[in-house]
Order: C-alpha cells, then structure tokens, then sequence
C-alpha cells in the first residue's frame, strides 16, 4: 500500500473572530490537525482572526503553511511573517489566483463575505470544468446550515444542476472531512 498523499489544502476562513470563542479553537484544530497529516495549509497570509488561529495552530504543530496576502491587506490583515512562505500578490484576484493553483483542495470554515466569495469561486471553477480539486465545508455546529439550504434551493429551482454541487464534501467534524477529502484527492 502507497503512503498517503501529502495535500496542500486551501483553507477559507474569517478574519475575524467571530461571536463566539470557539470559532478561534476550530481554527487553531484544523491547522494542527493538516500539520499532523503532513499536509500543507494554504491561506489567505493574515494573523488576525480565524487566519491567524489557524495558521499559529499549524504551525505549533510544526507544520508547512503558504500565506498569500494581497499588499493592500498587508498591514490591515497584519500579515504572519513567521510562516514557512508569505507571497505577496497585487490583488484580491490574484491571491484567490494563486491559492487554487498551488492547492489540492479546498476547506471552509466559518466565515464572512471574504470566504463565501473564495468558496464560491472554487465551486463555480468546479463547475465549469477549470479544475476537478475536491471542495469541503467544516459545517461546525451548523453554521453553514442556512447556506446549504439556498444552495439546494437553487438546484431545486434549476439555476444549479445537482451534479455540480452533489461533489461537494459537508461533515461536521475535522477527522471525517480530511478523510473524504483525502480519498476524493486519489481518485
């Protein structure tokens, strides 16, 4: 048997805190969780919010982490020099650019408009035929609930067909999530 493949997963989250403090420890899981597979975390180069606990947990972890941040968002985002990379890029497009080019997949976590339109961008790519990269929503404690229902309202209605968005991997707990996405990657 082959070891398993060592995967760069993007992952889109806020970069803010969120209401509650749990969002911030998910964060922070999900990042010592990639770094104890081996695997790469890519995101979006920002110490502040759930960026920032999720690159510091990977990191404490003792694992790789790609940061791509857009110049403008340089100081606001207070971009995390202490990672294993931090690219600096000219633009928002670039950096959701860059990020799907050197990932094996994708992760949501909560989030605000940023992550929404990161995800949304990843999907729509799918959908056209751009890249066949799996997609996955850490839907923790529901907080994707209310989305997921438009998505299925939108197929329901026939603005998306049901195989472009039958793919896309929904669990609610970190373990189960990297092992779809995993098993999703080899094939």
């Amino acid at each position: 048997m082959s070891p398993p493949k060592e995967l760069a997963v993007c992952v889109f989250c806020g970069a803010r805190d969120g209401a509650s403090p749990v969002y911030g420890a998910l964060a922070e899981e999900v990042g010592r969780r990639i770094a104890r597979r081996g695997w790469t975390v890519v995101y979006g180069g920002g110490d502040v919010g759930l960026m920032g606990s999720l690159a510091g947990g990977a990191l404490e972890a003792g694992g790789k982490v790609i940061g791509i941040i857009p110049r403008a968002l340089l100081r606001q985002e207070q971009g995390k020099h202490e990672v294993t990379r931090l690219e600096v890029v000219e633009s928002m497009a670039v950096r959701k650019e860059r990020m799907i080019a050197i990932s094996d997949a994708f992760v949501a976590l909560p989030g605000g408009l940023g992550t929404l339109d990161e995800l949304f961008e990843v999907l729509t790519l799918r959908q056209i035929g751009l890249h066949r990269k799996p997609v996955g929503i850490l839907d923790h404690e529901g907080y994707f609930a209310s989305l997921l229902a438009a998505i299925d309202t939108m197929a329901d209605q026939g603005f998306v067909a049901r195989e472009h968005i039958d793919h896309l991997i929904v669990m609610e707990a970190i373990e189960p999530l990297f092992d779809a996405l995993a098993a999703a990657s080899a094939s």
